[in-house]
């Protein structure tokens, strides 16, 4: 009886949770990841009897592969993510070339072509392997990026390792530029590593569209108005924010928030500037924000669309005001997604704020847009479980992706609500007197629940998130509880076979994690298994390198 193979294992465990990673493989006998392949100038057949059965490789179908004389015939697979080089680098093929199919007297050789099928010349940046084979045998031949000699096409490129845009894979058979036949046999094709597959955002999943007129919906916004300790708030800001109408309301289809010169004085300051901070009452993990805004301009003016973790200790904000505030900043997160300097005009910029940078922080990044003051454009941040990637109108101007994966800089495993303020400097330009950050729309989407896992009981356990994943050295379980549960967290291998307990405890609502040093268990594919009291389960893939 055969074995099963780990591959098949892999998508069996894939099939009970959220696709994270996928391998990339193919034996051709209905076990393979790859769907994509495709003949360049030559004849291709992913189910044909292997014709030459031998101890190295008795499997019933191989892959053929028939140049007739094409000039440049090769046979190729693309894949949906982009191949992490640094981490894996290695590919391997098992071959079969009989003499009796080959003319001409071209090398006997296999090269293996990394490409970016993005662009409209793919070759023009590849990066290619040349390994010699023997005919009328199979044999196994590998690919290592790291450690083999390669050949970038474009001598200017960087080595493969340090690359990230590779995502087809060529196979080209005794050479190129020449008209000589052969035919090949192929099976066993592997990539050592696993992509990563990104879920697709687009289930709306809370939104403002600020229809009507007057006050801000209060089901959705909190005014947060409470000073900070010493009576101001934070970068020297010289505004009172209120929950007036007359700093933030809702005309014409459009949210405005007003900031004005008055004198106004609450909670025994007086100011000379007034605005508004709205706190949302939605919080999420993952998922992409646009914000279609219109920005005030003057030298001074300081508007941001941004986000706070819902646990942040901060009197006054709406979720410290509820009772999830634990976490003091910056140890909470924080993601800017768009903030604009009156003095800077034009110039958005994006950041993040992390313990391990925060404040002038070196996670940064921007771009100038013509009439941000004048036009309405799209602010959008894109949140994954590795990386926040930021843009206007489309246009990528930064992504935060660290080296490291930990507490210090990666917060961004929990629940984050949204921030709409517009804050005033002490450069206020003198002759201001009012404008406005005008805000079209505001809206949140996540994978459609439909296409995802998750727990019988919406009401007892949310989500299952583990990052780093695959792991490095250490991996953070996070997760959230609608209310108290006994909550047990285990760690099962690929036979099913439970080796490990994280947690079996009682556990109050809110957000949870624990870290766990994964050194202690060997290379390869788990299942993690998060179980409440009442039997539900969410259940992830773990990949441990």
């Amino acid at each position: 009886m055969r074995k099963l193979k780990l591959s098949a294992v892999l998508l069996l465990l894939l099939s009970l949770s959220f696709v994270q990673a996928q391998s990339v493989q193919d034996d051709f006998e209905g076990n393979g990841t790859i769907t994509t392949w495709f003949g360049d100038d030559c004849g291709i057949n992913t189910n044909v009897s292997n014709p030459y059965p031998q101890d190295i490789n008795n499997s019933a179908t191989v892959l053929s592969y028939t140049d007739t004389g094409g000039q440049y015939a090769n046979i190729r697979f693309d894949i949906a993510g982009n191949f992490d080089l640094v981490s894996d680098n290695i590919f391997t093929i098992k071959i079969y070339v009989p003499s009796s199919s080959i003319s001409g007297n071209q090398p006997n050789q296999v090269s293996l072509k990394l490409q970016d099928n993005n662009l409209d010349e793919p070759w023009s940046t590849q990066s290619e392997i040349i390994k010699p084979i023997v005919r009328d045998e199979w044999q196994t031949v590998s690919f290592d990026f790291a450690n083999d000699n390669f050949k970038n096409l474009d001598p200017s490129s960087p080595p493969p390792t340090q690359r990230n845009d590779f995502n087809r894979v060529v196979f080209q058979i005794n050479g190129e530029n020449n008209n000589d036949e052969v035919v090949a046999y192929i099976d066993d094709v592997l990539y050592g590593g696993t992509i990563k597959i990104d879920e697709t955002y687009d289930f709306l999943v809370w939104s403002d569209e600020f229809d009507g007129q007057g006050a801000i919906d209060p089901s959705k916004w909190h005014h947060q108005t409470q000073l900070p300790s010493g009576g101001s708030w934070y970068n020297g800001e010289i505004q009172h924010y209120t929950d007036r109408e007359e700093n933030s309301f809702v005309s014409d289809g459009t949210l405005k928030i007003l900031g004005k010169k008055e004198s106004f004085t609450d909670q025994g300051q007086t100011k000379q500037y007034t605005s508004a901070r709205l706190n949302s009452k939605f919080a999420f993990t993952y998922g992409r924000v646009e914000v279609r805004a219109k920005l005030p301009t003057g030298v001074g003016t300081w508007p941001a669309i941004w986000t706070l973790g819902k646990n942040i200790n901060e009197d006054g904000g709406y979720w410290d005001l509820n009772g999830f505030g634990t976490t003091p900043w910056p140890a909470c997160g924080e993601i800017d997604i768009m903030e604009h300097w009156g003095a800077n005009q034009d110039y958005v910029s994006s950041a993040t704020h992390t313990p391990s940078s925060f404040g002038g922080t070196i996670n940064i990044g921007g771009q100038t847009i013509e009439g941000v003051s004048d036009d309405f454009h799209t602010y959008t941040l894109d949140w994954y479980p590795d990386r926040l990637i930021f843009t206007v109108d489309g246009d990528q101007h930064y992504t935060y992706k660290p080296d490291v994966y930990n507490s210090n800089t990666w917060p961004f495993t929990m629940d984050q609500y949204l921030l709409l303020n517009f804050a005033f400097l002490p450069s206020i330009d003198p002759n201001f007197t009012e404008d406005a950050l005008e805000i079209d729309y505001i809206r949140v989407y996540q994978s459609d629940p439909s296409s995802s896992v998750y727990t019988p009981d919406h009401n007892q356990l949310h989500r299952l998130d583990i990052v780093p994943n695959p792991a490095q050295n250490y991996i953070t379980a996070s997760y959230s509880l609608e209310k108290g549960t006994h909550v047990t967290l285990v760690i099962h291998d690929i036979n099913g076979q439970q080796i490990k307990t994280l947690i079996s405890e009682y556990q109050e609502t809110g957000d949870h994690s624990i870290e766990w040093e994964v050194i202690d268990i060997p290379s390869g594919v788990y299942l993690c298994i998060l179980k409440t009291e009442n039997g539900s389960a969410t259940k992830k893939i773990l990949i441990n390198r």
